[in-house]
């Protein structure tokens, strides 16, 4: 979270805000604050999860677009965290801090433990269900008749990438700018392009009892279904294989991403020239972590993991590597075989 905004955020905050919800603080456990402030509370003996969200973050309008969506997805049989009405029935509640605002919602805690990419269970029925899973969302959204108010993803501050990079990466810069012109080059269609969640990775769903049950919905957006395809590749691939060569990556690559075909073919249509485009959606993916890496960290004073991150990204981009490199049709009709 940026230093301005941490000074604002008090334990009174905090409270209040828990309050609103008819919740305590009183064993308040900090799960994140990267983008957003996340607590477990308690309404008694029961946990749940409180999110704060800076003005400077999201728009009430965003946040609130956001919720309703959730709970539109949960009515329809979606493994989602319910959200839940204020003590005034509202999904959500503004308190003011400066001249600025927090804008407070609560969810549901997902059942549940996360599955870390050494765990035996990241395999291939893992991520079969988490194919499922996506492809019960999308089919499932295609039907959403609300008024979506949530950003295009090509409003994303994020990808005006001249704000954060310097003109030392200007072979990134125009990389970046081709794959982006690329991207608004594809039709959008009401079957092609809608609200995706944006960032179903292994740290923003539960295991339980044979089933994925997703959270964390702040980075939805309107873009192309597809991208919720690629970054469940990408960060599989990332966080388990990073330190490896492009063959190594490429090899975990195709047997995750035919396993997640599968299990997403059988809730929801997916044309085979959609699966071939992938690659530009892993490539915006390493542009986006590029960019918002150089906006939240200090460059000057930077972890030897941060380090690490920024730099083998940077290399590959600098060299027109991917983070894997398939074939993409080979794996559709994989994907499809019984």
């Amino acid at each position: 979270m940026e230093k301005w905004i941490e000074e604002l955020f008090t334990e009174k905050l905090l409270a209040e805000a828990a309050l609103r919800f008819g919740c305590n603080t009183a064993q308040a456990k900090k799960l994140g604050d990267f983008e957003n402030y996340v607590y477990e509370v308690h309404k008694g003996d029961i946990p749940y999860i409180l999110r704060l969200t800076h003005s400077s973050h999201r728009s009430e309008r965003e946040v609130e677009a956001e919720l309703k969506w959730i709970n539109y997805l949960h009515k329809h049989g979606v493994n989602v965290s319910l959200v839940n009405h204020s003590d005034k029935g509202k999904l959500v509640e503004v308190i003011k801090a400066g001249d600025t605002y927090f804008y407070v919602c609560l969810f549901d805690k997902a059942p549940g433990s996360p599955v870390k990419v050494t765990d035996p269970l990241f395999d291939d029925e893992l991520f079969y269900k988490w194919g499922e899973m996506t492809g019960h969302m999308h089919r499932v959204t295609k039907k959403y008749g609300e008024d979506v108010n949530r950003h295009r993803w090509d409003q994303d501050d994020v990808l005006d990438y001249k704000k954060y990079l310097s003109v030392e990466d200007r072979y990134i810069l125009k990389a970046a700018q081709t794959n982006m012109e690329t991207i608004r080059s594809f039709v959008e269609t009401k079957d092609t392009f809608g609200l995706i969640h944006s960032d179903i990775h292994p740290g923003n769903f539960f295991y339980h009892e044979g089933d994925l049950h997703v959270f964390d919905f702040d980075d939805s957006t309107q873009f192309f279904f597809i991208s919720d395809v690629a970054i469940p590749l990408y960060y599989s691939v990332w966080w388990k294989l990073r330190n490896e060569d492009l063959d190594t990556r490429s090899q975990f690559g195709e047997r995750f991403l035919v396993s997640f075909l599968k299990g997403y073919l059988t809730e929801c249509d997916l044309e085979e020239e959609w699966v071939k485009r992938i690659s530009h959606f892993l490539l915006l993916r390493d542009l986006t972590l590029y960019s918002v890496f150089h906006k939240k960290w200090d460059l000057e004073n930077l972890s030897e993991v941060e380090e690490s991150l920024l730099s083998q990204i940077r290399d590959r981009l600098l060299h027109d590597e991917p983070i894997v490199d398939l074939d993409y049709g080979e794996i559709i009709e994989k994907a499809r075989a019984k």
